[in-house]
């Protein structure tokens, strides 16, 4: 059955990026908090360049490979220049979410949605057929967990304290009870992982 996840790299303070991210400054200086993808022996199997720990390797490439589709907010996809073209996987098309317009948004993997989260989750859920979606940014996964639309949270915890940048966990309408699943220390990460109870 497929789920709705987001896995991304936070410091221990709670930042997803460093100081000042935005287009042509990429995600600020919080760069380390991606260090693990490349600072291991182990390619991965999923994303080419990416070399990985032996630990990480074992928890990324199979939550990688079930990715069908990826949503992204605004912010996210702006920071990383994805107008560009393209998408944050390798084989998935990109759903972005936003209320503005996108000038320039011409990749065929690359798919706007308006009508707010439920449809955009809806959107990429059709598009990743029995594989999983994978929501990337703050706000999309705020939006999607008040909306009671999100299955997993996976935390690949950095072992720093950044003290400013984009807040991963935004406001939330009321709490959300998680039941912690897995945890696997790795050289310069912890991955959490946990189950978003209903």
């Amino acid at each position: 059955m497929s789920k709705v996840i987001s896995a991304h790299s936070v410091s221990v303070d709670g930042y997803i990026t460093g100081r000042d991210p935005g287009p042509g400054r990429g995600l600020g200086d919080g760069s380390m908090l991606f260090d693990w993808y490349f600072d291991g022996d182990t390619p991965s199997r999923v994303f080419e360049g990416f070399r990985l720990s032996e630990a990480s390797a074992r928890v990324f490439d199979p939550v990688a490979a079930r990715i069908g589709a990826s949503l992204a907010g605004r912010n996210t996809y702006d920071d990383s220049e994805w107008v560009k073209g393209g998408a944050p996987h390798p084989t998935a098309p990109l759903f972005v979410l936003s209320h503005r317009p996108v000038p320039g948004m011409s990749d065929d993997r690359q798919t706007l949605i308006t009508t707010g989260i439920e449809d955009a989750v809806a959107a990429a859920r059709s598009a990743a057929g029995d594989k999983d979606v994978g929501l990337m940014g703050g706000g999309v996964l705020a939006s999607a967990l008040a909306a009671g639309l999100v299955d997993e949270v996976m935390l690949h915890q950095i072992p720093i304290l950044l003290g400013a940048g984009r807040s991963f966990f935004q406001e939330l309408p009321e709490h959300v009870n998680l039941r912690l699943l897995d945890v696997v220390p790795a050289p310069g990460v912890t991955h959490l992982r946990y189950e978003v109870l209903r």
